[in-house]
């Protein structure tokens, strides 16, 4: 392994571009590449790509690239290898042998910046579970250890090696943080059917599309942000500010990614269940990204993954201030807009963008509303308040049954109302 001294580490991101990856793709995922090494603090100097029909099956590329990256180690450009695409351990032995530089693939880089920006109690134990699955079958490729047979006291089979207790330490620490996300699932589960019934948006997009910078903005709230991929993997519900009547909740979500680990996918099954238990999904995409219809497909696919592809949506192209000045920023404001007539254009920094977009989330709403009314006996007024909390009320008559409320509000809404009267 090439020594590190006390300089920032640096990197070279490798990458393999197949047949069926168009240029323009691979350019964007390499790019894609080297934000997610500099989220970690590894600038990535310099970049060794090789067109193939497959991958090498020995070191992900060919012998003369693992020439170049050995050059590239031995003249001190760089101490570390970032490559684009998730390879096996015994690829990752054999580079890091060839080349004398630490070897991340695109998960362990993934997994490391989840790692650190993980708060919660449930967000470090996913991240945990998914980091634990990863290592398990690398563990013998890390070395270090003999793998020597272990028995007697402190060892709970005789003749078991290290490698053999590491993998069982693995799997009994897999198992006790199943059981704790278990547990906070159920206390998630009870938190959003408590608010089941109230109207729900939830903040979707590719990472860094600024989801957290517009949830701040809407809810009035200190919602952690930073230029950075995947700054926010904790969920935040706040309510619409000002507040609407009924009131709106807004959740933000952990940002999307070309190539996310599914183990990650599945593990933030609960923070992503904030999209699919929405009632409109807020589909943010950064209009200064060059590649951002890319990026759309990414989130349509995740969110089709996680069964929200049917969730109604409002695609909101955020950071349109980046793009230049006011001349192309009206350009590009009318290029959009001809793609996606339903869209809306939108800075999260600029006031009145923010009222425009909170103007058609409660617009989103108030076009699925409808007008009812519902009879409340006497000894029903408990009720009064789920009422008011559930519907806009237009009016309130009284006679000698009770008290008839004419009210709009979304027809699930209705239907619980109707079903407590009922009860």
């Amino acid at each position: 392994m090439h020594e590190l001294d006390d300089r920032p580490r640096r990197a070279v991101a490798v990458a393999v571009q197949l047949p069926e990856v168009s240029d323009a793709d691979f350019a964007a995922s390499v790019t894609e590449l080297e934000r997610l090494a500099q989220t970690l603090g590894i600038p990535v100097v310099t970049r060794v790509t090789q067109k193939r029909p497959r991958v090498d099956r020995a070191a992900y590329v060919g012998t003369g690239k693992r020439e170049e990256l050995k050059q590239l180690v031995d003249d001190d450009v760089a101490d570390t290898i970032v490559v684009n695409d998730d390879i096996s351990p015994s690829q990752g032995r054999v580079l890091e042998k060839e080349t004398g530089a630490e070897v991340l693939d695109r998960t362990s880089v993934i997994l490391e910046i989840f790692q650190r920006h993980a708060h919660t109690r449930a967000a470090r134990a996913q991240v945990e579970v998914v980091r634990l699955q990863y290592l398990a079958p690398r563990l013998r490729e890390k070395g270090g250890r003999k793998d020597r047979q272990r028995g007697g006291i402190g060892g709970k089979g005789a003749g078991e090696s290290d490698l053999e207790l590491d993998r069982r330490k693995i799997r009994d620490r897999i198992a006790e943080l199943g059981e704790e996300l278990e547990a906070l699932e159920k206390e998630s589960q009870t938190r959003r059917a408590r608010r089941h019934d109230l109207r729900r948006v939830a903040v979707v997009g590719y990472t860094n599309a600024g989801k957290s910078t517009l949830m701040r903005a809407l809810t009035h709230s200190e919602v952690y942000i930073a230029d950075q991929l995947f700054a926010t993997l904790d969920t935040t519900v706040r309510a619409l500010q000002p507040e609407t009547h009924p009131r709106i909740l807004v959740s933000d979500t952990v940002g999307f990614i070309r190539q996310l680990p599914h183990g990650l996918v599945a593990s933030f099954k609960s923070t992503l269940d904030e999209a699919n238990e929405a009632s409109l999904l807020v589909h943010v995409v950064d209009a200064s990204d060059a590649g951002f219809a890319g990026q759309l497909d990414v989130t349509a696919q995740v969110l089709r993954e996680i069964g929200a592809g049917a969730v109604p949506r409002l695609l909101v192209f955020n950071k349109i201030d980046r793009v230049g000045d006011d001349a192309a920023q009206a350009e590009a404001t009318a290029r959009l807009l001809e793609l996606w007539p339903e869209g809306l254009v939108v800075s999260a920094r600029r006031p009145a963008d923010v009222v425009r977009l909170r103007a058609r989330i409660i617009e989103q709403f108030e076009g699925a509303k409808v007008e009812a009314e519902l009879l409340v006996g006497y000894d029903r007024q408990a009720l009064r308040g789920e009422i008011f909390e559930l519907c806009t009320v237009l009016e309130e008559r009284y006679d000698d049954r009770g008290v008839l409320f004419r009210v709009r509000a979304a027809p699930e809404a209705l239907e619980r109302l109707r079903g407590l009267l009922a009860g």
